[in-house]
């Protein structure tokens, strides 16, 4: 036997079994390229579910944050629908108030007081029936009338005062799905749906607007309803063969679908297969031709090749180095490029969620923010409340005492005194910047005179070395604000600001006129921004994010509270505008306040009071509502001294029980917050109804409730007395 066939015959016991070996390892190469395809479909799949719950959820954040709208609370349906129109998410949503009985009370899609139909199109009422109506639901689509668009409806219940009293829903065009969907940019020939209970079609990558609405197979209807998330083989409506992956939206009960053509799913597995076979078959041939010398420089890149498609298999990135051998180096570097292609997409697509995630925990931090802020109005506001009522008493008190005194030291302690209360009257005006805006305070101003009343307290504060620099364009537009809070935040920025610079630099206060485009956080319009910038040590990102948190402060125990930013937040918040900041470690920090231009005139400055020894005078019937026994008994007696006729009543309900049994007044004197069924605002309001002839002035230290009744006068605790008896006197005498 020639030395050539035993090595023909050495090289093919050698190769034989190798190339067996090679066989089974491209049968493990495609098995378990198929079974990680499989599996990244999967976690594909579940991921996109996911997105679409967070696209939902973004959705019932904006209800439920309508849901504890004070306007809904205080039942000012015209302030909420404005609010609900500013907060839609896209011009195809409508936002809907129904009652419990179904009826619609607003509709964000229809002017507001637009006749409302009764009957809903959505199967909202069925779910409740099945879930419960205590939570929040999203209805299967359905088509609109009169639209021709398919819509879903999310449903959030709205308590008040602990039991149910609306629900508030969001019509959403199921089209808005598609931009979802679009943004994931799945390969081209993958097919990505989004599918409702029912099995309609909200959303897909290809001819959306024809498929949207249609059923899907009824071989993934069966799957569907036989679990949670699987993997099934079917023709998809085209035709095509393909293998469906779905899982479920999390907490909705709709489905999300991947199909993908069963010769995608196996070209990639049966490429390499083909690949590798050719490559053994050259292999065999050059052996058989070249013997040994190129059989052993064969095996190096085939093992190498190996372990790249058990990398790849295990979804690691493949590393490879050519050998010099064209095929196996093509096809190595081909699974090299896939391994790092699908990396690349996997990170693509935590970075998606991450974003995702963040963009939701954004939204839950401003929800947060908000709740704290109220809790903290309610707090302070009650405080001014009792405060407001105990100066009044010593406001009355005095301005009684220097009537009636006649030495001159008397007097001058009760000019002291006066001083004294207007310090404090001040301090309550303080208290109340973390509560709601109170009518009787707010005042149409001219912003740049404001600013510069403002820049002389700032001045007060500020250290030596530091350059204050107020700058006002021309023209500027109106604001109706309340003035002491105003003067207030500018007051807070700039001491921050001056904390922010212990060695000097320059605190820079500018007022513009801004005409700004709306956006999801804000509505547009035209704005007055008051921008206060210093160049200071900055705030770095951690502290930048809870910079606005009630009581946060980095400055040490007992030079800070940390109000300063938030009481600037909750001004522009109560004067319809927004705060924004923005610092930067070594360079300084900038907040901006937005406030929205006022189209009333400008407001007249509030009277001075009179001297002390003026002489009160005044004449006619007075029924005086108050509950506060001080408060009561300091006013009576100062409204007796001037002369007018004082009946009184301890509540609201009294008041209007006895004017119901005929009671004549000229003129009705309350307070707002009293016990009972009714508050000043309620009992002026039924006045208005049943005796729209008498004449009403309202008193109040601190409320959450708006004035918006005609011809009521608002006076803000503590008042002059001199300025009571002068308007109850006109009033009485119009009467």
């Amino acid at each position: 036997m020639r030395i050539r066939t035993r090595l023909l015959i050495l090289i093919l016991s050698i190769l034989v079994p190798a190339f067996v070996a090679a066989l089974l390892a491209v049968g493990y190469v495609y098995l378990e390229e198929r079974r990680a395809q499989e599996n990244s479909v999967r976690e594909t799949v579940r991921t996109f579910a996911q997105l679409v719950g967070n696209e939902l959820e973004i959705k019932e954040s904006i209800l439920l944050a309508l849901a504890n709208s004070p306007a809904l609370e205080r039942n000012d349906l015209a302030t909420f629908y404005q609010h609900a129109r500013a907060l839609m998410p896209t011009r195809e949503s409508n936002i809907v108030l129904f009652d419990l009985d179904g009826h619609q009370l607003l509709n964000t899609r229809l002017p507001f007081d637009a006749e409302l139909p009764f009957r809903r199109a959505s199967n909202v009422e069925a779910l409740a029936q099945r879930y419960g109506a205590e939570r929040t639901l999203v209805s299967d689509l359905f088509l609109v009338p009169h639209v021709g668009q398919y819509d879903f409806v999310i449903q959030v219940p709205v308590r008040q005062a602990g039991r149910l009293r609306y629900f508030l829903t969001m019509g959403v065009d199921a089209a808005s799905l598609q931009r979802l969907v679009q943004r994931q940019r799945f390969p081209s020939d993958w097919q990505a749906i989004v599918i409702d209970r029912a099995g309609r079609i909200a959303a897909r990558t290809q001819d959306a607007e024809h498929f949207r609405g249609r059923l899907v197979s009824e071989v993934a209807r069966r799957r569907f309803a036989a679990g949670a998330e699987g993997v099934f083989s079917n023709r998809n409506l085209q035709g095509t063969p393909v293998q469906g992956f779905f899982s479920t939206v999390p907490e909705v009960g709709w489905k999300v679908m991947v199909t993908i053509p069963k010769t995608e799913l196996r070209r990639v597995p049966l490429q390499a297969a083909a690949f590798l076979a050719a490559i053994m078959l050259l292999l065999l041939v050059v052996a058989i031709a070249a013997a040994s010398r190129f059989g052993k420089r064969a095996l190096a890149p085939i093992h190498d090749l190996g372990r790249g498609a058990e990398d790849l298999g295990q979804g690691r990135e493949v590393a490879y180095t050519p050998h010099g051998v064209v095929e196996l180096d093509a096809v190595a570097l081909r699974m090299a490029e896939a391994s790092r292609r699908i990396r690349h997409a996997q990170q693509e697509l935590e970075q998606r969620v991450q974003e995702a995630v963040g963009a939701s925990e954004q939204a839950q931090a401003a929800l947060v923010r908000s709740q704290k802020m109220e809790a903290l109005g309610r707090l302070t506001g009650g405080i001014a409340h009792e405060f407001n009522n105990l100066l009044q008493t010593l406001t009355t008190a005095l301005q009684l005492a220097a009537l009636t005194a006649t030495q001159p030291k008397v007097l001058s302690l009760i000019d002291t005194c006066k001083r004294t209360v207007a310090r404090a009257t001040a301090l309550t005006g303080q208290l109340g910047s973390f509560g709601r805006v109170q009518d009787a305070r707010l005042l149409t101003i001219d912003p740049c005179a404001q600013a510069h009343s403002a820049a002389q307290l700032v001045r007060n504060v500020l250290r030596q070395g530091v350059t204050l620099e107020l700058d006002c364009a021309d023209g500027l537009w109106p604001v109706t604000v309340d003035p002491l809070q105003f003067d207030l935040a500018l007051l807070n920025l700039s001491i921050n600001a001056r904390d922010a610079m212990p060695d000097g630099g320059l605190l820079r206060i500018a007022v513009r006129n801004r005409v700004l485009e709306a956006t999801r956080e804000r509505a547009g319009g035209d704005y007055v921004q008051i921008t206060v910038a210093d160049t200071g040590s900055g705030m770095p990102p951690e502290v930048l994010a809870r910079a606005l948190d009630p009581f946060f402060t980095t400055k040490a125990a007992g030079q800070g509270s940390g109000l300063g930013l938030p009481q600037a937040y909750a001004f522009a918040s109560q004067s319809q505008g927004f705060l924004h900041m923005a610092s930067t470690v070594g360079e300084g920090t900038a907040i901006e306040i937005c406030l929205p231009r006022s189209h009333q005139p400008l407001s007249h400055p509030p009277a001075r009071p009179g001297a002390a020894d003026d002489a009160l005078s005044g004449g006619g019937r007075v029924l005086f509502v108050e509950d506060d026994p001080l408060v009561r008994e300091a006013v009576v007696r100062a409204l007796e001294e001037a002369g007018f006729e004082v009946l009184v009543a301890a509540s609201g309900d009294e008041a209007l029980a006895r004017l119901d049994k005929g009671l004549e007044v000229d003129v009705m004197f309350s307070d707002i917050v009293m016990p009972g069924k009714l508050s000043g605002v309620d009992l002026a309001g039924l006045l208005r109804e049943r005796r729209p002839g008498l004449p009403v002035v309202l008193a109040t230290g601190y409320t959450d409730q708006r004035v918006a009744i005609p011809g009521v006068q608002v006076l803000s605790k503590p008042y002059e007395i001199g300025r009571l008896v002068d308007l109850l006197a006109n009033l009485a005498q119009r009467a």
